[in-house]
């Protein structure tokens, strides 16, 4: 399974492609777009959420509901665009339209920490705009929503995928938060389940946008209902948490990311650490502790998968640092671009969604099939194979 985006973020529309999936998954438009408006919330965003109403467009892949085996494409327009359709126009365009329309839109201060001035470099170019309008998040919208195509794969299996929010700059939960308990921190705006700390979660992005400042957090992701024997340690590039980590990381604002405690692995003994092993003929092998995250050597161990991510600040302050115009190399604040104080539990919703796209890729791996039935037909006969050898019954 292979996943593509494309898109500018005041452009047309954000698409996605995806290949690989078996036929006969069903899929449905209203869990796509149940999960687009979950990335749109969040305590803390800014203008853009309220122009935009994000809803997908089944372009190619899907009959009556169901994937053909073919290649599926979604887009999800861009209503903005209606209000950059000269700056962001394919045609070239009259000169005297060019001096008034472009402008206004033009950015040549780059953003510390934000693509810009790397993005310039690279492409050899004074005009941000090239290199605003992709690197921006508004890419997160097409991996949501193909991340949802993923999650058709995943319910051959049974695995779900949830997230929380655990801290907002120096506002954090310390308890352990359970799968099930997720669905709830997931109807809260700052995606915490403990109001008192969600209280303070919501002062910290009132006092940032206050002082014209961006502030970031830590997010967690569970997977349930995994299969032991996901992802490979035969080679790198094959290990499961190296697949996640990447996934991860490819967020933007996203700068670290640790399976299960691994943020803490580094304080702690092994004998503190390490997940003992345990035995029973009905249920197989047994943890009592899932300080791993799920996954051991690169390969799934049959653990609920718990992968964190650190969110930095978001780069477009209000209250803008110095930079410098690449037009005349003189000192100059930083660009405005329209933009949050707070992102980070729509990161959450976004890393939900990348860790659906790289489990599926794993299990479509692992099990293969040009369709559902085939699909599920490999898996069921591996997990009979699996208890057979190993004497104990069907996980």
């Amino acid at each position: 399974m292979r996943v593509l985006t494309a898109g500018e973020s005041h452009g047309p529309a954000v698409l996605c492609l995806v290949e690989g999936l078996p036929a006969g998954l069903e899929v449905k438009k209203d869990r796509i777009n149940a999960e687009l408006a979950r990335r749109q919330r969040g305590y803390g965003r800014g203008g853009r959420m309220k122009i935009e109403q994000d809803e997908v467009e089944i372009l190619t892949g899907i009959r009556h509901g169901l994937t053909l085996g073919s290649p599926v494409t979604l887009a999800v327009r861009n209503k903005d665009h209606a209000n950059w359709a000269d700056v962001m126009s394919p045609d070239v365009l009259p000169e005297a339209t060019r001096e008034e329309g472009l402008s206004k839109r033009e950015r040549t201060s780059p953003r510390p920490g934000h693509a810009d001035l790397a993005g310039a470099l690279k492409y050899l170019t004074r005009d941000l705009r090239n290199i605003i309008e992709r690197s921006s998040a508004r890419d997160t919208a097409a991996r949501v929503a193909a991340g949802m195509l993923a999650q058709s794969v995943l319910d051959v299996f049974g695995v779900e995928v949830r997230s929380h929010v655990i801290r907002i700059e120096n506002a954090a939960s310390e308890s352990p938060v359970s799968f099930d308990a997720m669905a709830e921190a997931s109807q809260s705006d700052v995606g915490c389940l403990d109001e008192a700390v969600a209280a303070r979660m919501r002062a910290v992005i009132d006092s940032a946008k206050k002082d014209g400042d961006t502030v970031g957090g830590e997010i967690e992701m569970a997977a349930r209902g995994l299969p032991p024997g996901i992802g490979s340690f035969a080679q790198w590039t094959q290990r499961l948490d190296g697949l996640l980590a990447q996934a991860l990381m490819s967020i933007p604002s996203v700068k670290a990311v640790a399976l299960g405690e691994g943020f803490h692995a580094g304080r702690m003994r092994g004998s503190a650490f390490h997940d003992t092993i345990g035995f029973t003929s009905s249920k197989g092998f047994t943890r009592p502790s899932n300080h791993a995250g799920g996954i051991e050597g690169g390969i799934s161990n049959g653990e609920e998968i718990r992968v964190r991510a650190i969110v930095k600040p978001i780069p477009t302050l209000m209250n803008r640092l110095p930079s410098v115009d690449l037009k005349t190399l003189e000192p100059s604040p930083a660009a405005i671009e329209r933009s949050d104080t707070c992102v980070v539990p729509a990161a959450a919703v976004v890393g939900e969604a990348m860790v659906r796209i790289v489990l599926a890729q794993a299990l479509l791996e692992t099990y293969g099939g040009d369709s559902r039935a085939q699909l599920l037909a490999h898996f069921e006969k591996s997990r009979d194979l699996r208890a057979s050898t190993f004497g104990f019954g069907k996980e």
